[in-house]
């Protein structure tokens, strides 16, 4: 562990975690890869990726908290972290704008298309999809997946969908109630204010586990059910991961804070995670207008 001075910029010496954060996640991608090919060794590659990105996260984590707790990061290394989360989330926007690009694309453009609109394709794809008509949802004039003759039941914006829209809003309210604690100094707000919103993030997590099952049995809706049912859950299934990653996170934060880490002044690590999670909020607004609503 290196030391610094207020006016010298804090390096960390033999930072070995980002090696077997690196070796954990190919192992885990690689062994994925092959369990979807069949092999017989791809879940044992998976657990064992898994094993070592897990023990990664927990070592470099904490050796990242030690240092803080020690105080020996300074302003800049301060300014450093806020870009770098910074940076992350803009990175976040571009992933989720590529999926939002490919549902507008299927709705807007390639649907019209192979409907035979003539102010799109002048026609040309009548010849190939003679008969289909553009409507949404739908899975492709092919009518692949569903329960029978291509069937399916495509997912309505009310009930589940409704329930978990006002669960994440109001976990976003429990954040900042929180953050309002921590820069009282009022410890006993912050920590009941995360407490709500990790009970708040995981809930969502349990009801959407809820509404996919649903969807697999009873409304023959899967990944499998043509375009719409890839765009739903790819959309909607990766922004569960990143509620999951989020509720993670903080939890956390929500220990740091019950062994009293973080001040009024200095406790960029609750602002990141709150960062993060306003941004899945407003990543899910979009998701229930464009995915579930319209």
């Amino acid at each position: 562990m290196a030391t610094t001075t207020k006016d010298a910029y804090y390096i960390p010496h033999k930072a070995q975690w980002p090696i077997f954060g690196s070796i954990g996640l190919s192992t885990l991608l690689a062994g994925f890869a092959n369990f979807l090919n069949g092999a017989s060794y791809g879940s044992t590659m998976m657990i064992v990726g898994a094993g070592v990105l897990i023990t990664m996260l927990f070592g470099w984590f904490g050796t990242v908290i030690a240092e803080s707790e020690s105080g020996i990061f300074n302003d800049q290394v301060d300014r450093s972290f806020r870009m770098g989360m910074a940076w992350f989330i803009f990175s976040e926007v571009m992933f989720f704008a590529a999926f939002f690009g490919s549902l507008y694309y299927t709705r807007v453009l390639s649907e019209p298309w192979l409907a035979g609109n003539e102010s799109f394709s002048l026609g040309a794809t009548r010849q190939l999809w003679d008969g289909f008509t553009a409507a949404w949802p739908n899975n492709g004039p092919a009518h692949i997946g569903g329960l029978e003759d291509g069937k399916f039941e495509p997912m309505s914006a009310w009930g589940l969908p409704a329930l978990n829209t006002l669960i994440l809003l109001s976990s976003g309210a429990t954040v900042t109630w929180a953050h309002w604690g921590l820069l009282a100094q009022n410890r006993a707000q912050l920590i009941k204010g995360l407490i709500a919103t990790v009970v708040l993030g995981f809930s969502f997590v349990i009801f959407q586990a809820i509404e996919y099952h649903e969807a697999y049995t009873e409304m023959g809706l899967t990944l499998g059910t043509g375009i719409y049912g890839s765009t739903f859950f790819m959309l909607t299934g990766f922004h569960g991961l990143h509620v999951t990653i989020g509720a993670i996170f903080l939890t956390v934060i929500l220990f740091r804070c019950v062994r009293g880490h973080f001040s009024a002044k200095h406790h960029f690590a609750f602002e990141a995670a709150a960062w993060y999670w306003h941004f899945v909020d407003v990543v899910w607004l979009g998701l229930f207008i464009f995915v579930y609503w319209l």
